[in-house]
């Protein structure tokens, strides 16, 4: 018995497979998605940040970085998370890479909670809910890229360890304070 179904030729590069992938090929898209992840992660802090009294009179943790480097950081992440989310789009299309989008944006979504919960509504304890949740969710997210693109689980890896510090962050305002 002979296979009829055609070798898959390892030799070409992987490219768009459907309409969106298409509309995200190449460096015009890959810039699209780093510009579009890293306005709407920063869009929550419109709502209030640390830049605030309530903020000010908190004691803040011995291992809380300087404050510039908050926003450095997390344009960073940002970054880092579109192009993995890019190499996703541009994968094959199977039910593992609709999975991973789908733990992308779940837990894209909890981490846009956190900030107006902590700043604006000044809920220490219900934002240490919100980052742990994200923590799971991101380490999820990462299990499900690796499925699909171990390059892509690769580059969430150095943002799940900041939410992991980032909780650790939240937990010490909330003892102290």
């Amino acid at each position: 018995m002979s296979d009829s179904t055609p070798a898959l030729d390892r030799s070409e590069p992987s490219g768009p497979r459907s309409g969106l992938d298409d509309r995200l090929d190449g460096l015009p898209g890959l810039l699209a998605l780093v510009v579009a992840v890293n306005a709407v992660g920063a869009a929550p802090a419109l709502l209030g940040g640390p830049d605030s009294a309530w903020f000010d009179a908190l004691t803040k943790p011995a291992l809380y970085p300087p404050s510039w480097s908050f926003g450095a950081v997390w344009t960073a992440l940002f970054t880092l998370s579109a192009v993995a989310v890019w190499l996703l789009v541009r994968a094959e299309p199977t039910d593992a890479r609709r999975l991973a989008l789908a733990a992308f944006g779940a837990q894209f979504a909890v981490n846009l909670a956190w900030t107006p919960t902590f700043f604006t509504l000044r809920q220490i304890a219900p934002a240490l809910g919100v980052i742990v949740v994200l923590a799971v969710l991101l380490a999820g997210t990462v299990a499900a890229f690796a499925r699909v693109d171990r390059r892509a689980a690769a580059l969430l890896v150095p943002y799940l360890a900041w939410v992991c510090f980032a909780a650790v962050l939240n937990y010490r305002f909330l003892v102290l304070n």
